[in-house]
């Protein structure tokens, strides 16, 4: 939501209270070997954060039919996974963070792992970014909206996109790509939990940034919600 710029090799973010634990996490991604996040570069003269630049596709909607393929589905799950495992140095620092903890704090969570924070080269994951609002929490908090945007889980459907009978395969590949020991059932009710917590969000910045779309965005997160928290995976479903 912030401005960004690219100059060569870099991106340039604009900086806060929380990009020191961002940093302090993009290096123990760094550290594990993990290629896919930018490469924290400290501070511009005017304050910014720098970051090395991920070059490919980041796909926004209405998302491409190859984001769809089992592969992406496979490989996003595998990465958030690596991601996680990666982040348990700092489940114990509780304070600098943009978005509230979460318990229990088992790892460092995105809070925005969806396909229109993924890179791609070709048609296969290549990275992920936009780290500013992660915070340590619980794995299912990542799963749970990964899956609402991949499965996919959401209340409207676009050309391409599976067909809802599919949604339910797909929900248990990505908890098993995962090695999550969670049901689909059992995630259900996180993804309604996470999708309360987004509209919250979604209404005070519509308010704080003057977007009124994102007013419509939270009473659709809603409506999501309440389908979810009663187990229908797909809209229409019994």
């Amino acid at each position: 939501m912030g401005v960004v710029s690219r100059l060569g090799e870099e991106v340039l973010r604009p900086a806060g209270p929380w990009t020191p634990n961002v940093h302090r996490l993009l290096g123990l991604y760094a550290a594990a070997g993990i290629a896919e996040t930018p490469r924290p570069l400290g501070f511009a003269a005017d304050g910014r954060e720098r970051l090395s630049f991920l070059p490919g596709v980041v796909p926004n909607y209405p998302l491409p039919a190859w984001v769809w393929a089992d592969s992406v589905l496979d490989d996003a799950a595998m990465l958030l996974r690596r991601l996680h495992d990666a982040s348990l140095p700092l489940t114990g620092l509780r304070d600098g963070w943009r978005s509230p903890v979460r318990e229990p704090a088992e790892v460092v969570c995105h809070n925005d792992f969806a396909p229109y924070n993924l890179v791609f080269a070709g048609e296969r994951l290549h990275g992920v970014i936009d780290f500013d609002f992660c915070s340590p929490g619980p794995r299912v908090w990542d799963l749970a909206y990964l899956a609402y945007r991949l499965a996919p889980l959401t209340g409207w459907t676009e050309a391409g996109e599976p067909a809802d009978d599919a949604r339910a395969a797909r929900l248990a590949r990505l908890l098993a790509s995962y090695g999550s020991d969670v049901t689909p059932v059992g995630l259900l009710p996180v993804v309604a939990e996470r999708l309360r917590a987004l509209a919250d969000f979604s209404d005070a910045a519509s308010v704080e940034l003057g977007k009124l779309e994102l007013a419509e965005h939270a009473r659709i997160y809603r409506a999501d919600a309440e389908r979810l928290a009663a187990g229908r995976i797909a809209p229409g479903s019994d």
